[in-house]
């Protein structure tokens, strides 16, 4: 072959080579090149992006399972004897520990009183004072107590949804804390006001919900003091939690409902199993006295009245357990 001619095609393979080198690199390819690396580069970046998106989640997630560990801990080491003190206090009363022990040993020497004078037993003198002077009062506290619990629980979810709307309109938590406190009626209210006097007197948020939650002992304000808490030190969506706190709350509510409609049969059974011996001991008391005086006036009739309020107790406790339900 004539080595012109194979100069001739090195240089143009050479060139075409050449040419094509700059084509992809250079030329029209460099712009689907450019393509191809900006979404590979992309895809490593989503990729990465998520990765700490994940590792952020789950870090959070450790820290609020660490810091629900720490609540755990600090509530069971705060739960001490419920005093008089407080169970005045969780009954919304006002008064003294010394002023109810002696309206409680007022109450005892007028039972034991009008006893005496209707020529009682010494035994029966002292059951009357003991029922008045320490069972009544502690019955009337704890009464006082479950119903001023459910009335907070009743009004609970609004505040809380009060919360909500103050915070995503742009209030900061202690402006709709005080929106809570003046917009809401007690006991709600009057438990957000001491709150905000707390805060205002510099004591911690968790440290007033603390005492909130001792004022008032309820699941309700355990879950809203944790959400509170949690957010504090953990930053987060406050209105979202609380939205979400606010949701349950109320299915609670409705489930409470549903299964009081649902035990309300069993309920007035109980209630009417419950009264009748009692309703004809009256009946016959008042129509035959002398056919039944002779329960309380001989030693084998006072031991009957015992044991027939012995089996009765222990029938009405057994039934009280079959009509309550956990929730």
């Amino acid at each position: 072959m004539n080595p012109t001619l194979v100069y001739v095609l090195v240089i143009v393979m050479v060139t075409l080579a050449a040419g094509g080198a700059a084509f992809v690199f250079v030329g029209g390819g460099n712009a689907r090149a450019q393509k191809r690396v900006a979404s590979v580069g992309q895809n490593k970046a989503i990729g990465a992006a998520a990765r700490a998106a994940a590792d952020s989640n789950q870090q959070r997630r450790r820290n609020v399972q660490q810091m629900l560990k720490e609540l755990e801990k600090q509530q069971a080491q705060k739960k001490v004897k419920l005093t008089m003190r407080r169970r005045i206090e969780q009954a919304g009363l006002s008064i003294e520990p010394r002023t109810f022990y002696m309206l409680s040993a007022i109450a005892a020497l007028v039972a034991a009183a009008f006893c005496m004078l209707s020529g009682q037993k010494l035994l029966v003198v002292l059951g009357a004072a003991f029922v008045a002077g320490a069972g009544l009062p502690r019955w009337f506290l704890a009464f006082k107590r479950s119903r001023r619990e459910k009335a907070f629980t009743n009004l609970f979810a609004n505040a809380i949804d009060i919360i909500v709307r103050s915070v995503r309109s742009g209030l900061p938590t202690a402006e709709a804390l005080k929106v809570v406190a003046r917009e809401i009626p007690d006991p709600v209210g009057s438990e957000f006001a001491k709150l905000n006097e707390g805060l205002k007197v510099g004591v911690g948020l968790d440290q007033g919900l603390q005492k909130m939650y001792e004022s008032m002992p309820t699941s309700e304000v355990s879950f809203f003091g944790i959400v509170m808490t949690i957010q504090q030190k953990s930053g987060g969506n406050l209105s979202e939690a609380l939205s979400n706190l606010s949701g349950v709350l109320r299915d609670r509510k409705r489930l409470q409902g549903k299964i009081k409609a649902m035990s309300s049969e069993a309920k007035a059974s109980a209630a009417i199993i419950g009264s009748l011996p009692p309703a004809v001991m009256g009946l016959v008391w008042l129509s035959t006295p002398t056919y039944i005086e002779t329960l309380f006036t001989t030693r084998a009739g006072n031991l009957m009245l015992a044991g027939c309020a012995l089996w009765m107790s222990a029938g009405i406790f057994v039934m009280h357990k079959m009509i309550s339900f956990k929730h």
